[in-house]
């Protein structure tokens, strides 16, 4: 029986998927100290929605293989904004125009913004230019 992953686990594989299919912008805001709702939050867009549909089958086929299933998705039809809920993770695939105009990481301004490390091995915190964490 494979171990249970943790939800900074399931953000880190499914960020690491999400950059092997050529994702842009990834970034894991952690909402563990401000939400009741996911413990993370992985963004990642893509210029086309045939891409967009590409990173979130890559996703889920990473997470399945390690034991993950997703408890529901959401937008694949339009391919617009996808959204993968894995319960403590949830994975926001957008179209570039979409991320833009959602703009989460403002809505969720105060969580911290965790990045894939040089070697994609784990996640760091993000610097950022305002000087907050």
């Amino acid at each position: 029986m494979p171990l249970k992953l943790t939800a900074e686990e399931i953000a880190l594989a499914a960020a690491r998927a999400a950059s092997d299919k050529r994702g842009s912008g990834i970034v894991v805001l952690d909402l563990r100290q401000i939400s009741v709702i996911t413990d993370y939050f992985v963004i990642v867009d893509a210029g086309t929605e045939v891409q967009v549909r590409a990173i979130a089958e890559a996703i889920q086929e990473a997470l399945v293989e390690r034991g993950v299933t997703t408890l529901r998705r959401e937008g694949w039809e339009d391919a617009r904004w996808v959204l993968l809920d894995y319960g403590d993770a949830v994975v926001h695939v957008f179209r570039t125009e979409e991320r833009e105009y959602y703009d989460l990481e403002r809505l969720w301004g105060d969580a911290p913004r965790l990045v894939l490390d040089e070697e994609e091995t784990g996640l760091v915190l993000e610097e950022r230019r305002d000087g907050r964490p």
